[in-house]
């Protein structure tokens, strides 16, 4: 099981939401390449950045954030937020990005979500963001009454190199991700999943990775507050 150290990315700093509330920011840093940088140090295998801003206003804010990171890191990343169309996909893998991330539009427009998959085999990720299993869109401000494994099912045949599943309740609350929901979206489809939201501890790390079916964790406050040792929580999952 692969662990992405979080980068979410506000007005240009690093930053943590609590369950998806941009009012409830807490700054952690103001150099996101410095933090990046150090997580690679540390042994990170990939990072997974956000640009916050970004999601609520349907287009790419934090851009120059986020080429600071590729250009002071060498381990590939994957970015979402505010990614909408194809010039957008197009742009940010000319710069760099291992792999985009698709939210919204994988719900309002999963055409755009297959083309994209198959223009650029590998490099595009659909971020599937829930409450009570549900599915919320635009920055999490709204909310579907599309069930998240049926979400899933639409692309399992198109290519998606991963689900980035958020369980929005927990996210940056650090009470634990929502394993048995993360383990049986992984069941239930064939691609690989990545669970997000609440992982803040070691713990939690043990218990997503026991499933031997979730093939990565998010997590970012645990990081930041120093719940998750970076470096032990890599050497413990190789």
């Amino acid at each position: 099981m692969i662990l992405y150290p979080a980068i979410d990315l506000k007005d240009g700093n690093c930053v943590r939401l609590l369950r998806g509330e941009m009012e409830a920011a807490t700054v952690f840093g103001t150099d996101p390449a410095a933090q990046a940088l150090a997580f690679q140090q540390a042994g990170a295998e990939w990072l997974h950045l956000v640009d916050l801003n970004g999601a609520f206003a349907g287009k790419p804010v934090n851009g120059a954030a986020v080429e600071a990171i590729l250009n002071a890191t060498s381990i590939p990343a994957q970015l979402g937020g505010g990614i909408r169309d194809m010039a957008t996909i197009e742009g940010w893998l000319d710069k760099g990005l291992a792999r985009v991330i698709l939210g919204t539009v994988a719900v309002e427009q999963p055409d755009l979500v297959r083309e994209a998959a198959m223009a650029f085999p590998g490099k595009i990720a659909v971020g599937i963001d829930a409450r009570n299993g549900r599915v919320a869109t635009r920055g999490w401000a709204e909310e579907t009454n599309v069930m998240v494994t049926d979400l899933a099912r639409q692309f399992q045949d198109a290519g998606v190199a991963a689900i980035i599943y958020t369980d929005i309740d927990r996210d940056g609350a650090m009470q634990g991700p929502n394993v048995a929901a993360t383990e049986a979206l992984a069941r239930a489809v064939t691609i690989p999943v990545i669970a997000s939201g609440g992982v803040s501890s070691m713990a939690d790390l043990k218990a997503l990775n026991d499933t031997r079916i979730i093939a990565g964790a998010i997590s970012g406050r645990a990081l930041y507050d120093g719940a998750i040792d970076l470096a032990e929580a890599l050497r413990s999952l190789a």
